[in-house]
């Protein structure tokens, strides 16, 4: 049964406005659906229901706001329907644009943090281990719970923003110690080192793991080199992708993953499953959803992109111009690219013929036009995805190998380190 504090109470009549007391009744509700004996405060909240996806969502943050609905904790806005300043370079109807800024000026009406990004731990607002947080977003989801250590459960769309009004999330799931423990064990066999150091392997190794593990925690073993912290996202976004991963474990690199023993606190794993390299060439493989050389259109950001990766896509495009048949589309936070440009970045970007989109996703932004059919990226999750959500082909490669796609007009990748 579940027992309510005071002040959930106090929520619950109304004494902290409508709004506190709809949220309220909504968060109590779902945790005596998840069976939750209490709740518990959060430091605080990230909102994936930003992205407007038709009517009920926007109505939904329209009543709120009217209520004048006010978020109790430092609360950071997933990415929008729409790039305010670009959108009409794009195919963005002009309608579905003015619903997507409505949907977004109601969430900011309630105190958010305009973010606009659905990578919050590359913000100021990134939470710190043991941090007790309610995020939307599955790839932040499975960062924060994995990389940072800070404990979310998978929330979804409507039920974040409720959690970010009354400062409060039921006791459930990884909010708890005894559910983080690892429960799959994936042992990597003569994988070479050179190849755990680059960075198309981690998005395939996450979206062989996603489909292997569906909801349970993945415990890795065998990567002997510490990943960048890009390199981590990107797996996590893949194994959230192809599965319902929303914590893993890499020993000897996640923080609650100093030794085996302590990943699976001291249980013993469900299942061993063996990674080889023949296993890695068929997730890669899956990722390809074209059997043919035609490239459109290169996609890079999905999650967006960091301040790390515009300064490592910069000199690899000096000197270099994209082929006059292919669009080059960088997705990143406001924030990350005011720091790239800062730092000079971008020039080289401008340069080459890329544009730059900030605040929205591709997948999510009705953005590209018929023509644009054949895509290529360097991220599984938008390889998972693009084929369902935008009906296109989709080719998928290391970050050399989109560049020097664009450069060829035509899709090209290097074998060389995934060959037998």
């Amino acid at each position: 049964m579940l027992t309510l504090s005071q002040k959930d109470h106090e929520q619950l009549r109304g004494d902290h406005g409508p709004a506190a007391k709809m949220a309220m009744s909504i968060v109590a509700r779902m945790a005596e659906v998840a069976d939750a004996t209490e709740l518990l405060d959060i430091t605080g909240a990230h909102i994936d229901s930003t992205v407007y996806i038709g009517e009920a969502g926007l109505e939904f943050a329209e009543r709120l706001a009217s209520l004048g609905a006010k978020v109790s904790v430092p609360t950071t806005l997933n990415v929008s329907g729409l790039d305010e300043h670009h959108w009409r370079e794009w195919a963005v109807p002009s309608e579905w644009a003015r619903q997507a800024h409505r949907q977004m000026v109601a969430y900011q009406s309630m105190g958010t943090i305009p973010t606009w990004t659905c990578a919050p731990y590359q913000t100021e607002m990134r939470p710190s281990f043991g941090q007790q947080v309610a995020w939307g977003e599955s790839n932040a989801i499975v960062f924060a719970n994995s990389v940072l250590g800070a404990r979310t459960e998978r929330y979804p769309d409507l039920f974040d923003i409720c959690c970010a009004i009354t400062g409060r999330a039921p006791a459930i799931g990884l909010h708890l110690t005894e559910h983080r423990a690892g429960e799959l064990l994936f042992r990597l066999i003569d994988i070479p080192e050179h190849l755990t150091q680059s960075d198309d392997f981690y998005p395939v190794l996450g979206h062989l793991i996603g489909k292997a593990s569906l909801d349970k925690i993945p415990v890795i073993e065998g990567i002997t080199v510490q990943p960048e912290e890009d390199h981590l996202k990107a797996f996590g976004a893949a194994a959230a992708s192809s599965g319902g991963v929303a914590m893993f474990h890499m020993i000897g690199i996640t923080p609650e993953a100093p030794t085996r023993e302590q990943a699976f606190q001291g249980k013993s794993p469900v299942k061993t499953i063996h990674v080889t390299m023949d296993d890695l060439r068929e997730s890669r493989r899956a990722l390809a959803h074209t059997d043919s050389s035609k490239l459109d259109m290169v996609v890079l950001g999905s999650p967006h992109f960091s301040l790390a990766e515009y300064k490592r896509l910069a000199p690899m495009l000096e000197g270099k111009r994209k082929h006059p048949g292919v669009k080059f589309l960088v997705t990143s936070s406001r924030a990350m690219t005011q720091l790239a440009d800062r730092a000079g970045f971008l020039k080289p970007l401008q340069s080459f013929g890329a544009q730059i989109t900030v605040d929205t996703c591709i997948l999510t932004s009705p953005m590209l036009p018929e023509e644009i059919q054949n895509l290529m990226t360097n991220s599984a999750k938008f390889a998972y995805y693009a084929p369902g959500l935008l009906g296109k082909k989709i080719a998928f490669g290391s970050l050399e190998d989109c560049v020097h796609s664009a450069v060829a007009g035509e899709i090209v990748r290097d074998e060389a380190r995934w060959a037998k």
